[in-house]
């Protein structure tokens, strides 16, 4: 039975993506080594991540004075490594969600954290929109997407302050303004690789500039001086990123990526909105295109898990919504393919039927 695979994260890759690292493990470019053994400055690795970093830059259009960092972890690390590196006294935070709220509990450890707008009373099911950026703030930062609430921030924001943005589950998914931001980072198991590795895109004039000792570990100024070297880095989840890199690029781009994003989306959200039994959880003018999240109207709120038990008989896999918020997501990442979209359309079409007969 074919698997069509929503989860949120690690989520699905594309095959070509899962063969060339199938291979990888077993024979490194005939090397007779698997990526699982070589060494992270040897000739048969340091190949492999330059090339991923010159993907990157090549597909995001990334000016030259930007350095692009692959890490161990994943975003969460950088919810501490952004204000160790530019809190100086006062930070601030865009709230939409579950993943601010974690990046904003980090911050407030190195000093002061303004609120500049947030969308609780909605229960984040919206994005803030009219707020005032401090201009006295040494940052500003917000999450793009928001997995969780289903909720996504499209523009590239004019900020008076350094601009930051957790960009994990859309990055490689629209076109980007680099120069706006002053930091962009992720964990890379949405769109551009497996758990394990973390991206960071950051112009290199922004560092340098708090009045604290950093350690190394955490110092982005040293990770820039040995090129994401100055620990042995993740050569599996590099390997397979780069091979995603290649497949973004071979299948037309970013704004290729953008379209079918557009095209997936739309198509389910007008499954939902035509629904008679099911509804969307976010506000249409803030939907994510990445994470479309809904739930069974109140009057069917006790057949959760028999569309749970429905899907999965069908090879429909990672729709159950997150604990936080109860319903169901279905994650459309670059790699999810629109058959799958329309599959999981007509298998909720094909419930409402059975339920409302």
């Amino acid at each position: 039975m074919k698997k069509h695979i929503f989860n949120a994260g690690p989520c699905k890759l594309p095959e070509v993506v899962l063969r060339d690292t199938a291979e990888a493990v077993l024979n490194l470019n005939d090397s007779g080594l698997s990526i699982l053994e070589v060494s992270h400055r040897g000739m048969e690795f340091m190949p492999i991540i330059h090339e991923a970093k010159k993907l990157l830059m090549e597909l995001l259009n990334i000016p030259e004075e930007y350095s692009v960092l692959f890490l161990g972890g994943g975003a969460s690390m950088q919810f501490v490594m952004v204000p160790y590196n530019f809190l100086n006294k006062k930070a601030a935070y865009l709230n939409t969600g579950y993943w601010s709220r974690k990046a904003i509990k980090e911050a407030e450890l190195f000093g002061e954290v303004v609120i500049t707008a947030s969308c609780e009373d909605s229960n984040y099911t919206t994005i803030p929109r009219d707020y005032k950026i401090p201009r006295d703030a040494d940052y500003f930062h917000v999450t793009t997407n928001n997995t969780i609430e289903g909720t996504e921030l499209f523009e590239d924001i004019d900020s008076p302050v350094p601009l930051i943005a957790d960009m994990s589950s859309d990055i490689l998914t629209r076109r980007v303004d680099v120069s706006k931001y002053a930091l962009i980072y992720g964990g890379a198991q949405k769109n551009m690789g497996p758990a394990g590795a973390a991206f960071v895109i950051v112009r290199k004039d922004a560092l340098g500039k708090v009045n604290r000792e950093i350690p190394s570990m955490l110092n982005y100024l040293v990770h820039i001086e040995d090129d994401s070297l100055y620990n042995t880095p993740p050569c599996f989840a590099i390997y397979t990123l780069r091979e995603t890199l290649k497949w973004v690029k071979e299948q037309g781009g970013v704004s290729e990526m953008e379209k079918r994003a557009k095209k997936k989306a739309d198509f389910l959200y007008d499954a939902i909105d035509s629904s008679k039994v099911f509804t969307g959880m976010a506000e249409k003018n803030s939907r994510s295109r990445m994470n479309i999240c809904f739930a069974l109207k109140d009057e069917y709120k006790n057949k959760e898990a028999d569309f749970i038990r429905h899907t999965s008989d069908r090879g429909i896999v990672g729709l159950q919504g997150h604990r936080a918020v109860g319903g169901f997501r279905a994650s459309c990442y670059n790699a999810m393919e629109l058959e799958s979209v329309h599959f999981l359309a007509y298998t909720m079409k094909e419930f409402e039927k059975m339920i409302l007969k």
